[in-house]
C-alpha cells in the first residue's frame, strides 16, 4: 500500500491532498520526514502529519453487548459477583468496555479490541439515550431540576444518595441534554433521558435528590448506534452503516475536517488547514 492512501483510508484527507502534505514534508514516519515515494513500513510505526499522530481506523472490532441486570462491566469481581466475561463468548476475554454500566443497569454496552477505539468512544461527548423508571410520580419538583439540569446544568451539593456507599463522590453536576416523560402515576413512572457525559450512577443520584429511587435503568443508544431489538444478553458486530459513521467519527476526533470539503481544488496545505480547522467542530 502506498503512504498515499494509507493516509487517505486512516483520515479524511483525501490521496491527492495526501501527495500534497508529503511533497511538502508535512508527513513524518518515527520522526523522519518522507515523500511520496516512500515506501509504507511492514513493522510497527508511527505517522505524523503536522506533528499530529495518524492512527490505523480501519484495523478494530466493535461489538454491542445487551448486558443484563447483575453483571460487573469488570475483568473480575473482589466480592465474587459475576462480570459481563462470564457471559460473553471467550473470544472477546482481551476486548475493553467503553464505559460502564452498573451492577443494577443494563442495555447496550459498547466493546472494542482496541483500546484507542475505546477509549475515544468513552471520552467523547456522543449523546448516551436512557430508559428510567422511577417509584413515584413525577413531581414539580423533579420537572424544576430536570429543566435546569437541560437548560444551564444543576449542581447538587450533596448528591451521595444514589450512589455507592463507598464511593467518595459527594457533589455532582448534572447535565442532559434533553428529556421526555412516558409515563407518570402514584407508583411508578418511567422517563427517557439524553446526555453526553456517564459519571459514577448519575441517574440514580439525580432522582434520589428528589426521594426517588430507579427501579430500571436501561442505556438505549451510545451516539449513533443502537440497541434496537437485540436480545438481552446477546451481542451483535456493527453494521456496515455503524462501521462508516464510526469511521468519520474517528476521523473527526484525529482533527481533521470531513473529506467533502477537501473535494474543491486546493492549491496548497496552507490555505487547506485554514479551511480544516475553520470548519472543525471541536468538543
Amino acid at each position: 500500500m502506498r503512504l498515499n492512501k494509507y493516509i487517505s483510508n486512516n483520515s479524511n484527507y483525501s490521496r491527492k491532498v495526501a501527495d500534497l502534505l508529503l511533497s511538502e514534508g508535512k508527513v513524518k514516519i518515527n520522526g523522519k520526514v518522507v515523500t511520496p515515494t516512500t515506501p509504507l513500513p511492514t513493522t510497527k510505526f508511527k505517522l505524523t502529519i503536522n506533528n499530529k499522530p495518524i492512527f490505523d481506523i480501519t484495523n478494530y472490532t466493535v461489538i454491542i453487548y445487551h448486558k443484563p441486570k447483575g453483571e460487573i462491566v469488570s475483568k473480575s469481581d473482589p466480592q465474587g459477583r459475576k462480570t459481563i466475561f462470564h457471559s460473553l463468548s471467550s473470544r472477546y476475554k482481551f476486548f475493553t468496555p467503553v464505559g460502564r454500566l452498573d451492577y443494577a443497569s443494563e442495555g447496550l454496552l459498547l466493546l472494542s479490541d482496541s483500546k484507542r477505539v475505546a477509549s475515544q468512544l468513552m471520552e467523547s461527548s456522543l449523546t448516551r439515550k436512557y430508559i428510567i423508571k422511577i417509584d413515584s410520580k413525577i413531581t414539580k419538583e423533579m420537572i424544576e431540576g430536570l429543566n435546569i439540569a437541560v437548560s444551564e446544568g444543576l449542581e447538587i451539593e450533596d448528591a451521595r444518595a444514589g450512589g455507592h456507599e463507598k464511593s467518595l463522590i459527594t457533589s455532582m453536576h448534572f447535565k442532559f441534554e434533553s428529556y421526555e416523560i412516558t409515563k407518570s402515576s402514584e407508583n411508578f413512572s418511567r422517563l427517557k433521558i439524553s446526555l453526553s457525559e456517564g459519571k459514577n450512577r448519575e441517574l440514580r443520584r439525580f432522582f434520589a435528590y428528589f426521594k426517588a429511587n430507579v427501579l430500571d435503568l436501561k442505556r438505549v443508544s451510545y451516539g449513533f448506534i443502537s440497541l434496537n431489538a437485540l436480545p438481552v444478553g446477546k451481542t451483535r458486530f456493527l453494521t456496515k452503516e455503524e462501521y462508516k459513521d464510526l469511521h468519520e467519527f474517528l476521523g473527526d476526533e484525529q482533527g481533521f475536517g470531513k473529506k467533502k470539503a477537501f473535494k474543491k481544488k486546493v492549491s496548497n496545505t496552507k490555505d487547506l488547514a485554514k479551511k480544516d480547522f475553520d470548519d472543525e467542530d471541536f468538543d
